[in-house]
């Protein structure tokens, strides 16, 4: 064989193993995806409740089928550690509803709460077995948990922890230890890049208040991590786009990574559809420039895409929960709080906002 020939051979090799592997957070920016997801969920629940739904022309298809094709290329699922329904986010549920992801052709973003119920800035709980372990136990128990979740589900992106701004696993994590804070964090990590290093790590903030301080915090510790997410959603964070757009470049030109929309919503009405308190009720909560309608519903998030478009190093956003609609109108009991947040009307039929996820 001539040693040209073996030069192509060896070419071509190198070319398709680099073509199969997973995205490379730190590459240039026309390697980069452009992360278009939707947090699902809820989905398998609504739809063992008997949830339908209806593209935009009327016709009854899968939610999941719905959003691919329209454009959506990842899925974000929540993740509790022994939750009290195997429905509700359990890993049996959520390995299985990752299978089918992946055989659809998507991505899968795990969002790793480390916790029996939701975390969030106000909310670490850590989970009841975990309870009277002392720290050493405490930070093995992440790291092998970690690693049994990457083995079973194998997500293309995962969060050590959900909306972490004051720690995790409290009071043990709390951000006032930042010893133990960054130890559990890190140990998570760890497990991750031993499991796989193909597996983008995301460390996600609630809402652009004090963010840069957080994320100088990170690095002044040496957390390894690739991809920063940020929960944005006006009523709760700010109605400040240009802040969160000022935060986003900031953030992205500083530390050299991808910055990701990691939970949004807005409302498409202020009316409701069952018998349930819905999160967003009053024109107080909204940004002026977009009113509770199907357009200004897409408008904002239009604007808010093209706020992590721009980044250098990759972007993206996340529609939380947009299949969280009525199912029972008399029934509170699992009625919706999200019903008018969602990216189905009153009839569970897609709405023009649905077009946000077009590549």
């Amino acid at each position: 064989m001539t040693n040209s020939k073996r030069f192509l051979i060896l070419f071509t090799f190198l070319s398709f193993f680099s073509a199969c592997k997973k995205a490379n957070p730190t590459a240039s920016p026309s390697q980069q995806i452009f992360i278009r997801a939707a947090d699902l969920s809820f989905l398998p629940l609504w739809e063992y409740q008997g949830a339908h739904y209806f593209d935009r022309t009327g016709k009854e298809k899968p939610a999941l089928e719905i959003f691919k094709n329209n454009g959506m290329n990842t899925v974000r699922l929540r993740l509790l550690v022994h939750p009290s329904s195997l429905f509700n986010s359990s890993l049996t549920q959520v390995t299985a509803f990752a299978q089918q992801i992946h055989l659809n052709g998507l991505k899968v973003w795990l969002d790793v709460h480390y916790s029996d119920t939701w975390a969030d800035p106000a909310h670490q709980t850590k989970p009841a077995t975990w309870q009277n372990l002392d720290f050493q136990q405490l930070r093995d128990s992440v790291f092998f948990y970690t690693k049994t979740v990457m083995t079973k589900i194998e997500p293309e992106y995962i969060e050590i922890g959900n909306e972490i701004n004051n720690g995790l696993l409290w009071p043990d994590g709390h951000i006032t230890n930042p010893y133990n804070f960054t130890t559990l964090i890190q140990a998570g990590i760890d497990a991750v890049r031993e499991t796989d290093s193909a597996t983008q790590i995301m460390i996600h903030y609630a809402g652009y208040r004090n963010a840069e301080n957080f994320f100088a915090f990170l690095k002044k510790q040496k957390i390894d991590y690739d991809i920063i997410g940020l929960s944005y959603y006006p009523w709760w964070h700010g109605k400040s786009l240009d802040t969160l757009q000022n935060v986003v470049n900031y953030l992205s030109n500083t530390y050299q990574k991808p910055v990701i929309i990691a939970e949004t919503a807005y409302p498409f009405t202020l009316l409701w559809n069952d018998n349930t308190n819905n999160v967003v009720g009053n024109t107080a909560q909204l940004i002026s420039a977009f009113p509770a309608t199907e357009t200004g519903q897409k408008d904002f998030l239009q604007q808010l895409r093209h706020l992590t478009e721009t980044n250098a190093y990759g972007g993206g956003f996340c529609y939380w929960e947009p299949e969280w609609v009525t199912i029972k109108k008399t029934d509170s009991v699992i009625g919706s709080p999200w019903e008018n947040l969602a990216l189905f009307d009153f009839n569970n039929q897609a709405l023009p906002a649905m077009e946000i996820f077009n590549p």
